[in-house]
């Protein structure tokens, strides 16, 4: 018997059985799939010789997580790969907006908005590694009360209100904008303006990364270090219900809410199942992924410095997007986030070419081609 087994084989489940195994554990982790990762895998999606990331591309908080940073991942494979700029955000008939770890440098492209930037991130990036912590710990008394007081009067409010109160010009409310929007909420929403906030940080610490070869090479140094503890392992395993699982005391799912209910459905309480069988998904994506002759020919070319590029235009054009996704209606203009992974490392793409990749935020459920929206953006 195990101590415990872990279904699905996520970032967050493998972390999970390696946290047991380093305590002396006896774990299991149970893959449906023949490669583990969940959303950080990889694979030749277009043409071979074509590395596509399937889900995540670009990662600041793996870089930047401090349970992460306590792991040997290099040591079995992982190598981050660092841009000059973690943010490239192109506007209509003018430069591009760009979010580098320099605030100073930052703020050169800000125009009358760089003071308001400086005072907005400053006090945060004095205890930066404190701030992590904080963030990604979880839900507990701060040991930075002050510091998590601060982040919790911004981060309260809207994105969209924050932009328009804080900023006086197009190009900091749209790079704000666009940090924000990744927390797939309506930017009139509370709380976004605190995933704009973070995000906007994170670009601040380091330099957005990508994995060399890959997002999946992320899962495979877990998976790694992982077995190299003395873990088990099993792929290609589909677990329909909870008694074709290997015996353990505690079972740990890394996976979603309805698939947990349909594989325990006959030990979980009937009241809990009714609940997780409502739950109610927020927006999903709508994925691109292409094989290119060369990079992206941006109008601004500073954009291939950027791991990711922001394509939506102004605050109030990204607002409309991310607005109607949530009212379950697809935007014709969609806001875009663009990775450029192969402008970094030249192993996702054979020489001279490149590998492509944008997605959208749709209503969840959603069966809409939004091949032409994406493109046309």
């Amino acid at each position: 018997m195990y101590d415990a087994v872990v279904v699905g084989s996520g970032p967050n489940g493998l972390a999970a059985a390696v946290e047991l195994s380093k305590r002396g554990a006896s774990v299991c982790v149970v893959e449906a799939r023949d490669q583990v990762g969940g959303g950080i895998r990889s694979g030749e999606l277009t043409l071979p010789g074509f590395v596509h990331d399937i889900c995540s591309a670009v990662h600041p908080m793996g870089i930047l997580s401090p349970y992460f940073r306590t792991l040997p991942l290099e040591e079995h494979g992982l190598t981050w790969i660092r841009p000059e700029a973690s943010v490239a955000h192109p506007l209509d008939n003018e430069p591009a907006v760009m979010l580098y770890r320099s605030v100073e440098t930052t703020t050169a492209n800000l125009d009358g908005d760089a003071e308001s930037w400086r005072s907005m991130v400053a006090p945060f990036l004095k205890k930066p590694d404190a701030l992590m912590a904080e963030v990604l710990s979880p839900l507990s008394i701060p040991r930075h009360p002050f510091l998590m007081a601060r982040l919790g009067l911004f981060g309260l409010r809207s994105a969209a209100g924050v932009a328009q109160s804080r900023f006086r010009q197009r190009r900091a409310q749209a790079l704000f904008a666009g940090c924000s929007a990744h927390s797939i909420l309506p930017l009139e929403k509370p709380l976004s303006a605190a995933v704009g906030l973070i995000f906007v940080l994170t670009g601040h610490m380091e330099d957005w990364p990508v994995a060399a070869g890959g997002s999946g090479q992320i899962s495979q140094a877990l998976a790694s270090y992982y077995t190299s503890l003395g873990g088990t392992l099993l792929l290609s395993t589909k677990i329909d219900h909870l008694d074709e699982l290997p015996p353990a005391r505690v079972v740990l799912f890394d996976t979603d809410p309805v698939q947990l209910a349909s594989i325990a459905q006959g030990a979980l309480p009937a009241g809990y199942l009714r609940r997780i069988r409502r739950y109610r998904f927020g927006p999903g994506v709508f994925k691109m992924d292409w094989a290119l002759d060369g990079p992206i020919p941006w109008a601004d070319p500073r954009c291939l410095q950027a791991s990711t590029v922001h394509v939506g235009g102004t605050l109030e054009e990204i607002a409309e997007s991310e607005r109607a996704a949530w009212n379950r209606n697809h935007s014709d203009a969609p806001y875009l986030i663009v990775c450029q992974q192969s402008q970094f490392d030249p192993t996702r793409a054979p020489e001279t070419k490149h590998t492509g990749y944008a997605y959208c935020h749709v209503p969840a459920g959603s069966t809409r081609d939004m091949t032409d929206a994406i493109e046309g953006q």
